[in-house]
């Protein structure tokens, strides 16, 4: 059986930017293993697998893969998958809703002259916040000194709607481009609460880099060892999630734009929005542009 598939870059509007993804379409009668290695194959941060409803009032089950691990939910996958599933088709549908791991999770789609241009998550679950971590223990992770993490908004946290990442505030930006995994403090410190990856930003932004009010990495274990990812939409939209509960004292629409990959080459916006209302989060998302780059077809052995 001949198997479709189309790589996007995802959180940015040019070619060889972003986060890169696969999405294989028409993934039925693919077993988990199976998926695995075809993730492997790719190695890409992420490939998703698209398989029918269990629901048919919802678009597709969508199971995302790391080339190490099915995870529940991934921002920049399902911006990805639905951009694609988007453009192929023929009616213009405003939003798509995809069953996973983590949850129902609706996108929203944005046209331009009846053209795909982005697309917008709202997060599965509430925001969680679970295990602190020391600033010792996180600027070991990222090689840096523990006086490079802040702690005046919030203390290293495991934090998740959806998918649990470490988020953790350092003190400048020239601190977020020194930055280094380190797999020995990794082993030591890691996971926590489920969570396998550091997160970082900071919110010292230089005018160069606007439009951007924060700038991130994300650091995190991959098939050949730690590795960074260019684009972190769940870990985005949960520290953006985390800020507007850190701020009770307003109400309404919390925006923010956070750049990431500039320091591996491969720059990404991500823009997120907190709805809060009487204190409390209704809704958390996160979208951005993403450009089609290759497609073509596979058959595995054995398959007819």
């Amino acid at each position: 059986m001949q198997r479709r598939y189309i790589t996007v870059d995802v959180f940015t509007d040019r070619a060889f930017g972003g986060n890169q993804l696969a999405v294989v379409l028409d993934a039925g009668g693919l077993s988990t293993a199976q998926m695995q290695a075809i993730a492997i194959e790719f190695n890409y941060s992420e490939t998703t697998f698209v398989l029918p409803p269990r629901d048919k009032a919802n678009d597709a089950e969508v199971r995302i893969f790391t080339p190490v691990r099915e995870l529940p939910f991934a921002g920049h996958p399902n911006v990805g998958t639905a951009f694609v599933l988007a453009s192929l088709a023929k009616g213009p549908k405003p939003r798509l809703l995809f069953e996973e791991k983590a949850g129902l999770v609706p996108v929203d789609i944005v046209r331009v002259q009846g053209r795909v241009v982005s697309t917008e998550l709202t997060a599965p679950q509430q925001l969680s916040r679970l295990a602190q971590l020391s600033t010792a223990e996180v600027a070991a992770c990222i090689s840096l000194t523990a006086e490079d993490i802040v702690t005046d908004h919030h203390a290293p946290q495991v934090v998740g709607v959806g998918t649990p990442f470490v988020v953790a505030e350092v003190r400048s930006r020239d601190a977020v481009r020194r930055a280094k995994p380190d797999a020995t403090a990794f082993g030591r410190v890691l996971p926590r609460d489920g969570a396998f990856s550091v997160y970082f930003y900071t919110r010292d932004v230089p005018s160069v880099e606007a439009p951007c009010e924060r700038q991130a990495r994300m650091f995190f274990p991959g098939a050949s060892g730690l590795i960074e990812d260019p684009a972190t939409g769940s870990a985005t939209v949960a520290a953006a999630a985390l800020f507007a509960e850190l701020d009770p004292t307003r109400d309404g629409e919390l925006k923010l734009t956070v750049g990431q990959g500039f320091d591996m080459g491969r720059p990404s916006l991500l823009l997120t929005r907190v709805r809060k209302q009487d204190g409390k989060i209704v809704s958390a998302h996160v979208g951005g542009s993403c450009v089609q780059m290759m497609e073509g077809t596979f058959k595995l052995a054995g398959e007819g």
